[in-house]
């Protein structure tokens, strides 16, 4: 058998492993570029002022979520895989992946950036550091919206 005539073959598989990858990366991607750009600005205020560390490590972690939303995406598409697989399955899979791990990475990255804002409100105003997270939380949003439409899409149809 040729590569050609494997790929083929198993078609809907490698669809849906395609897709759960995307997911997984692509959120992850971008939530650890995010968790680092609020991480540098963090390090800042903490060589400071070390009791505001709780406060900034709070507003590091809100650009993680999206890799931990890619990769429950990623498990479930995982759980759904088998050798069997047709190709409609495959591709429905992967594109109902995409959301979460386009949207995860591009929402990661944005919302570290008003994270990265946060922090600065939190180095000049302690007692105003709440606005800088709920700031980063509305872009979160974004990503908790894309995360849902993939897991019904990841639920909603049985082959």
């Amino acid at each position: 058998m040729t590569f050609s005539e494997l790929l083929i073959e198993n078609a809907g598989v490698v669809f849906a492993a395609l897709g759960m990858a995307i997911a997984v990366f692509l959120s992850g991607i971008g939530s650890a570029k995010g968790v680092g750009i609020v991480g540098e600005a963090a390090t800042g205020v903490i060589i400071e002022e070390p009791h505001k560390f709780g406060k900034s490590l709070v507003l590091q972690l809100l650009p993680g979520t999206q890799g931990l939303y890619g990769f429950v995406i990623g498990l479930m598409v995982l759980g759904k895989l088998n050798s069997g697989m047709s190709l409609a399955e495959g591709l429905y899979l992967f594109m109902a992946c995409l959301p979460v791990g386009i949207v995860g990475w591009k929402s990661a990255i944005a919302q570290a950036k008003v994270a990265a804002a946060g922090v600065n409100i939190l180095a000049k105003n302690e007692d105003e550091s709440t606005k800088g997270i709920i700031y980063s939380v509305m872009v979160e949003t974004y990503a908790l919206l894309a995360f849902v439409i993939s897991l019904i899409l990841v639920n909603a149809v049985s082959f």
